[in-house]
């Protein structure tokens, strides 16, 4: 056997770039780098838990909090219930970050459709519909279909201030619109209630899948809420019927 040179013995290996230890694992990089795991490792974490949220929601709304167990969970996103304690501490919890992921998102929605403009009326009708179509989504259907008793007594206090935000900006635009001339003569409070208790029953007897998109059913209902039901008489009509009324000696 042909014995090996010295310059084959000593010959070092050639070290690996950097880039190419961090990519093989074989050390970790000098300084904190966005490109480590970490980010991903977090996002896939956060993806898991919204996942639960969102069986959870599901379930709640189709058996009611009550009926519904960890068990429950776990079966309808295929996993063991231990792995549900990596994400939430209890159903209680799931249930409290479900209904504020719910307000959340109609604040939200509500607060855009203020900032984009336009005439009261304009404003009011957005936020109509943006109300409507979350309280036919999983979160928002569980903030109307689960009562405030359900929610730990703690997280009440904020859940109920929370949906007065929700009621004060119904007010605010109705009032608008009466000053703006654009609606008829109206009680803000009132006509706030009328109109949020109209839309958030909706999240009770919508079902998905059913005659009427969540859409058609989002604009049938503020058609209803913005025009009444009252059918009205054509201006030249009404014009000529008023003047009877004041004339009736001439008829």
């Amino acid at each position: 056997m042909k014995p090996s040179s010295p310059e084959t013995k000593t010959r070092p290996s050639p070290s690996p770039s950097p880039g190419t230890r961090a990519r093989k694992g074989r050390a970790a990089p000098a300084v904190d780098s966005p490109w480590s795991g970490t980010p991903d490792r977090e996002q896939q974490r956060e993806a898991k838990r919204q996942a639960v949220l969102q069986a959870a929601a599901q379930l709640f709304n189709e058996r009611g909090f009550s009926a519904t167990s960890l068990d429950d969970i776990a079966a309808r996103l295929g996993v063991s219930k231990p792995t549900l304690y990596y994400y939430v501490k209890n159903k209680d919890e799931i249930l409290l970050q479900c209904v504020n992921q719910g307000l959340a998102m109609t604040l939200e929605g509500i607060e855009a459709s203020r900032r984009a403009g336009g005439q009261a009326v304009d404003q009011l009708r957005a936020c109509m519909q943006v109300y409507a179509r979350i309280v036919t989504m999983d979160f928002g259907m569980c903030l109307i279909r689960v009562g405030d008793e359900q929610v730990p007594p703690d997280s009440r206090r904020e859940l109920r201030r929370q949906k007065a935000a929700i009621d004060q900006a119904f007010r605010r635009l109705v009032a608008a619109g009466v000053q703006e001339g654009s609606l008829a003569p109206c009680d803000p409070k009132m006509t706030a209630f009328v109109i949020a208790g109209a839309l958030s029953w909706i999240g009770r007897w919508y079902q998905p899948g059913g005659q009427y998109s969540a859409e058609e059913v989002a604009q049938q209902c503020i058609d209803t809420l913005m025009g009444g039901v009252l059918r009205r008489a054509e201006p030249a009509r009404r014009a000529a019927s008023a003047k009877r009324a004041a004339n009736p000696s001439k008829d």
